[in-house]
This record gives C-alpha cells, structure tokens and sequence, in this order.
C-alpha cells in the first residue's frame, strides 16, 4: 500500500492509546512473537479511530488482509496472525 507520501505502509498496524499498560503488554507479546516491522498509530487524536476502536485497544491489525486480533492476545495468537 502506498501512503499520500508515496511511501509503503506496513501491513501491520497496532492501535493503541499513549499511557495504556495494556498497549504495553501488547508490545512485549509482540516482541515474543517476534512480530516483524508494524507502524504504531495512536487513537486519541482521530475522532474515526477513537469510534472504531475506543475501549477495544491494542488492536493488532493486518492491513493487507484486512483481519484484526483484539487484546487480549498471545504469542501464539500473533504468530497464527502472521
């Protein structure tokens, strides 16, 4: 996918609020998972965002395939995604 900057996005993406312990501990299963590059992007800033995923983040997204894994997960959960 190719952004307004004509740059390739990731296919991943990680919704998640800033000072969220939750979003923390997303992070680190990922990190187990060994989850390859994903952009981070922060709900609270963008109304549509924020109605989408609201209470629902970490939200770990698979942009090209159009799937979501909703928190709580795992690292087997995170690798079954990829």
């Amino acid at each position: 996918m190719i952004d307004s900057n004509q740059r390739p996005r990731m296919a991943l993406i990680l919704f998640q609020r800033d000072h969220c312990h939750l979003c923390d501990q997303a992070l680190a299963v990922m990190a187990e998972a060994r989850t390859p590059d994903f952009d981070s992007v922060f709900i609270e800033d963008a109304p549509t965002l924020e109605a989408r995923y609201g209470l629902r983040v970490p939200v770990l997204r698979d942009d090209a395939r159009d799937i979501e894994l909703d928190w709580p997960f795992d690292a087997a959960a995170v690798r079954a995604l990829l």
